[in-house]
């Protein structure tokens, strides 16, 4: 089951009960800000998740996945090639 449009797997999300998330496929905006460029070029080009695009993994995701902070080293864009092989 797709979760979110980056690869990000919501339910291992320690955030996700504190702020009654449900995930970006079911919200507008996430909590943490107005907008997320990755979720916002996912809906824009009608896709599922990243994993379908022609041009996965962009820059865009690969920027968010390494990000010092708040990455994730690549975990996101393996799981969108899980999504893409079931």
């Amino acid at each position: 089951m797709v979760e979110s449009r980056c690869g990000i797997l919501c339910s291992e999300c320690e955030h996700k009960e504190q702020v009654n998330c449900k995930g970006c496929i079911n919200i507008k905006k996430p909590f943490w800000g107005e907008c997320c460029p990755v979720k916002e070029c996912c809906e824009n080009k009608k896709h599922e998740h990243c994993g379908v695009c022609n041009d996965f993994p962009c820059g865009l995701l690969n920027q968010f996945s390494y990000d010092e902070k708040q990455g994730d080293n690549g975990k996101r864009i393996e799981q969108c090639k899980k999504w893409c092989s079931k």
